[in-house]
């Protein structure tokens, strides 16, 4: 059973470690640049803020949320057209972020044992939602942090969106329009060196990722595994990095097609990164 507490807990974390960041930014540095073409530092924040609110709409009043979807003047520009409803100076979306999330999260908190949440194309229980939050806050804080030049040091929040990254191998496949492999594979990263001073949380704890500075998840047994660090696991999966500049090794024919459409966000294929020296900017 996860345990939504610890988990909603380690997503308020991630958001502050985040907050953190951009809270003492001047504006101009909220005007700079992202990976993501056309975004600012402040339209992944708007971004983040748009979609915690959207999530908590799923919460609490489900025709709200299906009313979000069915009247986007264009549902192709969803996502873009959220962040740019939601751009405000630098200290009203901070609070405009802070007030969502918060809000968020009392509702999963408060919401019954065994619902299912609507989300784009698929339900979602509270647990689930909470874990893609965490892992969208990380991704995007990751082209924060690459806009800022900054480095950030990994946590062992990471294990959560790692272990998204593999429950979301069969979605990885289907939203590239190939078919989803019978064949298990089996996924061995290294945990980040701060991981060991910074205990996970007991939210995605299971038998297969308890092996101490090693997360596993799949049968021991697999032919197909990808192994490397948990890190650039990560990267990969929100497709924050191109495989060819990530230190996984995949074996198998099954494990090798999944590093190249491995996806843990909901949605069609996202604009993969560029392989570093390729030309384009990644």
């Amino acid at each position: 059973m996860v345990d939504l507490t610890a988990l909603l807990a380690d997503l308020a974390a991630e958001s502050e470690q985040l907050d953190a960041l951009v809270a003492p930014l001047p504006p101009e540095a909220w005007a700079r640049p992202t990976p993501a073409p056309g975004w600012s530092v402040a339209h992944q924040i708007a971004h983040l803020a748009w979609t915690d609110h959207v999530a908590h709409l799923a919460a609490t009043d489900t025709a709200a949320f299906f009313a979000s979807v069915t009247s986007a003047p264009d549902p192709s520009r969803l996502v873009d057209d959220g962040a740019e409803a939601f751009l405000a100076p630098p200290a009203a979306l901070l609070d405009r972020w802070r007030a969502g999330r918060a809000a968020l999260a009392a509702a999963l908190a408060a919401a019954p044992a065994g619902e299912k949440l609507p989300w784009y194309g698929t339900r979602m229980s509270p647990a689930s939602m909470a874990t893609a939050r965490l892992m969208e806050t990380w991704a995007h804080g990751e082209d924060v942090a690459d806009a800022l030049g900054v480095r950030r040091t990994p946590t062992a929040r990471l294990r959560h969106v790692a272990h998204l990254g593999f429950r979301t191998l069969g979605h990885g496949f289907a939203a590239h329009g190939r078919a989803v492999p019978a064949a298990p594979v089996r996924v061995e990263l290294l945990a980040p060196v701060s991981a060991g001073s910074e205990p996970a949380s007991p939210a995605v704890a299971n038998k297969d990722d308890t092996d101490g500075d090693t997360w596993a998840f799949g049968p021991e047994d697999a032919a197909d595994r990808v192994t490397g660090p948990a890190l650039d696991f990560c990267l990969l999966v929100t497709q924050r990095r191109h495989r060819a500049d990530l230190a996984l090794v995949a074996t198998g024919p099954v494990a090798d097609e999944w590093l190249d459409v491995a996806q843990a966000f909901a949605g069609p294929p996202g604009g993969k990164r560029a392989a570093a020296g390729s030309g384009v900017p990644r």
